[in-house]
């Protein structure tokens, strides 16, 4: 029985949809709210909404420095909204509501950095080599953004696609996934509380085959930014083909955390815990790979079985609950195959590989001691509580393993070793190193990944580098 329904949001208007599906609350595993399945003429129309905003004398000749006031609201109102906001993604998703009340609150200064961007974006004189000729480059919007975001941090994800492409002067039609839509369509009605004229931002949700499909490869589609799975990133690449629109995608991992014996070990387990059990590990950056040097192993094992064993698992909604259900039927399904071929391949199980009594799409935290690089485990992106455990001799060693693998988004790197620490930040393979800290994200730097891990960076330029991240590859190093 549902007891909700939302619609999307185009051309300035809630439609009415055409076409329903039912959203599954994984706390429970019953459907509690009907959603939009947006057809392929719902893009369409959409995409047409977002053309003609685009070349309207209200958008197209509004001041940047108006843009960015919008923007600025925008994020205010993220901030006034954050408990409904925060509530309708854990009822959607089984993200634990202080995970998404903290992450929707750090969402609205997004908005408002970009805002303050919007009228920064200045253009150059270039003194060439003709007497009789001045020359000025200028920045000016590409067109059409489609943006497509998962389930997990949808807010977030969003914001670090809306945010740039309406400071340039873009407009947009952005995507929710059709698992756990609901706090994006609710975003929409604070999208039309700013002001931003109609057509500008248009939010629908729908499935890959016919409203992703048509969304990606549109005719009028400028940009596409996708985060995801390699498999869909795949399909969209091959979607715009028929476009020829400039793509970035932001895509999975297999991240390594690197455990020196010279490190904080408390400390390091706590990081390492948050990293793979926040989220119900349901995170691009998730730590899944934690790879310890084999002197402490035994010991940082210990600790890291009493944490895991002692995370509250139960209702998201509560706020003393510490590790909630996966968003899916079908993701649990997943995990429970990869662990069982894992342990059969010859992993040792130290806690967890089970599903906690209830009704849910629950799973408990996990480690396996891998032995090997070969088992799944260590191989497949789990998208879950699984935290795969090998040992390593020498800062050589933990530097092949670390980037023995397709992926490449993130890493950390725990040690009291300053060299040892600038080593590892230098070689290792991601978008992002973190040292003695993990999953801290800021909007003042760019982000992505190598490999299967994605194509390109979201996010803004940095100060000392004037090559836009869409040409070339940036990475970061926080120390922490």
């Amino acid at each position: 029985m549902t007891d909700a329904v939302f619609r999307n949001f185009i051309d300035g208007r809630f439609d009415e949809p055409s076409a329903t599906f039912d959203s599954v609350d994984p706390s429970a595993g019953t459907a509690w709210a009907r959603m939009p399945a947006a057809s392929e003429a719902d893009v369409d129309r959409a995409v047409g909404a977002a053309h003609r905003a685009l070349r309207s004398d209200l958008w197209r000749r509004m001041t940047a420095t108006a843009r960015g006031k919008l923007l600025v609201k925008l994020g205010d109102l993220v901030a006034a909204n954050v408990g409904r906001l925060a509530e309708l993604e854990t009822r959607d998703t089984g993200k634990i509501i202080r995970e998404t009340r903290a992450q929707i609150a750090y969402v609205g200064d997004y908005y408002r950095y970009y805002g303050g961007l919007a009228d920064k974006h200045e253009g150059t004189h270039v003194p060439v080599d003709k007497a009789d000729l001045d020359v000025t480059i200028r920045s000016e919007p590409i067109g059409v953004v489609a943006a497509v975001v998962p389930w997990n941090s949808q807010l977030f994800l969003s914001a670090v696609k809306l945010g740039p492409a309406l400071a340039a002067g873009c407009t947009i039609v952005l995507k929710a996934s059709e698992d756990g839509p609901a706090p994006l369509l609710a975003f929409a009605e604070l999208v039309h509380e700013a002001g931003f004229p109609a057509g500008v931002v248009n939010i629908l949700t729908g499935f890959g085959h016919d409203c992703g499909r048509r969304l990606t490869s549109h005719p009028l589609v400028s940009r596409v930014a996708f985060t995801g799975g390699p498999s869909t990133a795949r399909a969209v690449v091959r979607n715009t083909a028929e476009n020829l629109a400039y793509t970035t995608l932001e895509l999975g991992g297999k991240s390594p955390v690197v455990v020196f014996a010279d490190a904080d070990l408390d400390s390091a387990a706590n990081a390492v815990v948050a990293g793979i059990f926040a989220a119900t590990g349901q995170s691009c950056v998730a730590g899944s790979r934690l790879l310890v040097e084999r002197s402490v192993k035994d010991e940082f094992l210990a600790r890291l079985k009493r944490k895991a064993e002692a995370i509250r698992i139960g209702d998201p909604q509560d706020p003393a609950t510490e590790m909630g259900p996966l968003a899916t039927l079908r993701q649990r399904d997943w995990i429970e195959k990869v662990v069982a071929e894992s342990l059969t391949a010859g992993g040792m199980l130290v806690t967890g590989g089970t599903r906690p009594v209830g009704s849910g799409f629950y799973y408990a935290p996990t480690i396996i001691d891998a032995g090997g690089s070969d088992l799944p485990c260590v191989r497949e992106e789990l998208f879950g509580p699984v935290l795969s455990v090998l040992a390593f001799d020498s800062e050589a060693q933990a530097l092949a393993l670390a980037n023995d693998t397709p992926f490449g988004l993130a890493s950390g790197v725990f040690t009291s070793n300053l060299g040892k620490a600038h080593r590892m930040a230098r070689d290792i393979h991601a978008g992002v190193v973190w040292v003695n800290t993990y999953r801290a994200v800021s909007p003042l730097v760019p982000f992505g990944g190598y490999g299967l891990s994605g194509l390109g960076r979201e996010g803004p330029r940095t100060s000392r580098s004037p090559i836009p991240s869409s040409c070339a590859e940036l990475r970061r190093t926080q120390v922490h």
